[in-house]
């Protein structure tokens, strides 16, 4: 059963919530195009329909009654949850958005060139893409979903799991050119991420052990990427996100050997509900990546 609803003047309440937050009749006319005395007379029609007092008009300007601090902050999130969903119509159709953070890597080398698939497919999706470092908080960064890399068991949130993105080593053609064997690799300067235990897994697998690693710590493959392709070093990567650099030339891949340490997942707060859009996406997301 529906609550009963007073007979209030919409007018009236959002004139009140605008002087409200100004704290100015004279500026709530601005906000709202329209003449100081017409502020007045609805808030005056508001105080009477009402019975109450809403304002304290004094030189400093407008004080809110305590009926007024309470009313005000109702109306503020009322008012942005309208506007919130007026938003999202777009040319007369609805459009709902959805806030997605990403690791870098993926987004760059595997997400952003498949989205305009996903548009034509759920043309009333938007989709907001947060780029990271695989940190993220998704509640407090308000986000819906995050694409991330690991094994899959993060406190709080469900994962479903994408594609495995085996690492090997990649370096610039001319520099991989002198790699015949792992032995070699182990003289050159390797660039590290902050997963600290990848070279040693890889250099297990090739059954070396592995040098003393001393080279710079990334947070970016993007970065040891473009390190590694201007010949400075070689660096531990999931070739499947450099697919373009060396189908170019830019990068070479000198051994067939590789290592899997994790793989890609979606996740979302368990807390949190799902929407059709979220569905549509994760739905879109595990059957193209997988």
């Amino acid at each position: 059963m529906a609550m009963d609803r007073p007979n209030i003047p919409l007018n009236a309440l959002r004139t009140f919530e605008v002087a409200a937050r100004q704290g100015s009749f004279t500026s709530a006319a601005i906000e709202l195009c329209v003449t100081q005395a017409a502020v007045s007379h609805q808030i005056l029609r508001l105080e009477d329909q009402l019975g109450v007092k809403l304002f304290h008009r004094t030189p400093k300007g407008l004080i809110l009654t305590s009926e007024a601090e309470a009313l005000s902050p109702v109306l503020t999130s009322s008012f942005d949850q309208i506007g919130g969903v007026l938003d999202r119509f777009l040319d007369g159709r609805y459009v709902e958005t959805i806030n997605v953070g990403v690791v870098t890597t993926f987004a760059a080398g595997w997400l952003m060139r498949r989205l305009t698939e996903f548009k034509k497919l759920h043309p009333g999706i938007s989709i907001r893409l947060f780029t990271n470092n695989n940190r993220v908080d998704m509640a407090r960064e308000g986000l819906d979903l995050a694409i991330r890399f690991g094994q899959g068991r993060w406190p709080g949130l469900t994962a479903l799991p994408l594609m495995q993105t085996p690492l090997t080593p990649l370096c610039a053609p001319a520099q991989a050119s002198q790699l015949e064997t792992p032995e070699k690799l182990a003289q050159q300067f390797l660039f590290r991420s902050y997963r600290t235990d990848e070279w040693p897994i890889w250099f297990k697998e090739a059954a070396i052990h592995p040098p003393k690693l001393d080279g710079p710590v990334f947070d970016s493959s993007i970065a040891m990427a473009e390190l590694a392709a201007n010949g400075l070093g070689v660096a531990l990567l999931p070739y499947g996100m450099f697919e373009t650099q060396l189908a170019e030339g830019r990068l070479a891949r000198p051994f067939h050997l590789e290592v899997t340490t994790g793989r890609y997942w979606i996740t979302r707060l368990a807390s949190k509900p799902e929407s059709s859009a979220t569905r549509a996406f994760e739905a879109w997301l595990t059957e193209t990546a997988n």
